[in-house]
């Protein structure tokens, strides 16, 4: 008889788990309300065409933005801002519906891991406090004393590169059979990880004009 094949269950974060983007909340809770204004006036034009256009352009005026605010921040000190900013704004803006989906996975035994564009460093504190296997985010480069440098380390954590860690993450779990995965997004950056899905949900509030209206809808009534 066949081994009964593991389930894993990958919720992005932004917009899915939560209520809209994280990083620029973020941003502002570790590096200030004003400084972050500033740094994003000034890098208004590739953040808008950013936004526009996505791709290799959003990457990169979202790293540009982390250069400007985070270069030279104590790693540790940062990372102690994170864990509280994580609790807060899942505190006020989880989304229910995808959360108690979520809980539904753990509750069947699943393995749940997020998968997110928002750097790993505060992502690793979402899915500890919603009691997930694991995390995957943009991970960020930090020097030999310990400061960070704005810079990704790796790529930054959407499209192809959701799916490549996810497909990383899952050989790091050393299944002995591949798994069944259940995947959930809610913009066009998810398509990638959907696709790989077995079972594929869009939980996006733009239904039928959303960028994933081609899926499955999790509706609010779910488990």
């Amino acid at each position: 008889m066949s081994p009964t094949p593991p389930v894993v269950a990958a919720f992005d974060l932004d917009g899915t788990l939560t209520e809209g983007g994280s990083v620029f909340k973020w941003l502002r809770f570790v590096a200030g309300t004003v400084p972050t204004y500033r740094a994003a006036l000034r890098l208004a034009v590739p953040l808008t065409i950013g936004a526009l256009r996505s791709s290799k352009w959003a990457d990169n005026a979202k790293e540009r933005l982390f250069q400007a605010l985070l270069t030279g921040r104590n790693f540790d000190h940062v990372a102690q801002s994170s864990k509280a900013f994580a609790l807060e704004h899942l505190a006020t803006d989880a989304r229910a519906h995808v959360v108690n989906r979520l809980m539904w996975h753990r509750e069947q035994g699943h393995d749940v891991v997020i998968v997110s564009a928002s750097p790993q460093l505060y992502v690793d504190y979402f899915a500890e406090a919603l009691g997930a296997t694991g995390g995957c985010g943009t991970r960020l480069a930090v020097d030999p004393l310990g400061a960070m440098t704005g810079s990704y380390l790796g790529k930054n954590c959407r499209g192809t590169e959701k799916m490549r860690r996810l497909n990383e993450w899952i050989n790091e779990q050393d299944y002995q059979v591949e798994p069944v995965i259940y995947a959930y997004g809610n913009s066009r950056g998810d398509r990638r990880l959907l696709a790989m899905a077995t079972y594929p949900f869009d939980v996006g509030k733009l239904g039928r004009f959303g960028a994933l209206r081609h899926y499955p809808r999790l509706e609010k009534t779910s488990a």
